[in-house]
């Protein structure tokens, strides 16, 4: 728990305990493999090839276990937690994102009608800019429209050659740079941004500082893993 209080307790109470969270893991895994199903997922304990489905129980923090096993999968898809309070999010999110060395799907709380039609590309020209482009690419090569997006005037992020580049591999692309606003954090302006351009997914590095960990763990948190209508895709 966030915080935390030390306090004496009896087997009795860490039993009911682990008997509850054993049935929430029963029910969650029959409605795992329920909606599985519905979406013509097979069910696969060993590896097979096709779209297969599977299922894992582990016990310990959640962070270290997300994150940890998350390397050896090409995509993560990770969503706000209900169960914090007050909090934006869990560290999963950060941790796997830092740790994990795999792009990270953050999903909004209600799913999309579409995704990655219009793709918004977070861009400023930086290493962790141009590895966020290339994890991006399986999707940007399905998109009916890119839009490469900086914020503010940066003129060595090279806009241009980003563009070209998505145009060599046949990607319609345009540029947009959207103008910095006093008091309004880069990550904000980059969602908005994506939003009004009628994107249905943003693309982007997370960065060792900068507009990823503000939208993540900012002001635009809630916005964004919350309630947010619109994907994103960050790698580290």
């Amino acid at each position: 728990m966030y915080g935390g209080v030390g306090v004496a307790t009896d087997g009795t109470w860490i039993d009911q305990m682990t008997e509850d969270a054993a049935k929430l893991a029963e029910t969650t895994q029959t409605n795992f493999f329920k909606t599985a199903a519905q979406h013509g997922l097979v069910r696969a304990d060993t590896p097979r090839e096709g779209v297969t489905a599977n299922w894992r129980d582990e016990i310990g923090r959640a962070t270290d276990l997300v994150a940890a096993r998350a390397r050896f999968f090409d995509l993560v898809i990770l969503g706000r937690s209900d169960r914090v309070i007050d909090q934006p999010s869990t560290d999963v999110i950060e941790q796997t994102l830092l740790s994990a060395g795999r792009p990270v799907l953050l999903a909004p709380a209600t799913a999309p009608a579409a995704l990655g039609k219009t793709i918004a590309v977070g861009w400023d020209g930086s290493v962790q800019s141009v590895r966020g482009l290339a994890a991006a690419m399986p999707l940007l090569r399905k998109a009916t429209k890119a839009i490469v997006m900086t914020i503010g005037n940066k003129p060595d992020a090279d806009t241009a050659a980003a563009n070209d580049y998505l145009r060599w591999h046949g990607i319609a692309s345009e540029v947009q740079n959207v103008s910095a606003v006093s008091g309004v954090g880069p990550g904000e302006l980059l969602l908005s941004a994506a939003r009004d351009a009628g994107a249905d997914l943003l693309a982007m590095g997370a960065f060792g500082k900068g507009p990823w960990r503000e939208m993540l763990f900012g002001g635009a948190t809630r916005t964004i893993v919350g309630s947010s209508l619109l994907p994103v895709l960050m790698t580290h």
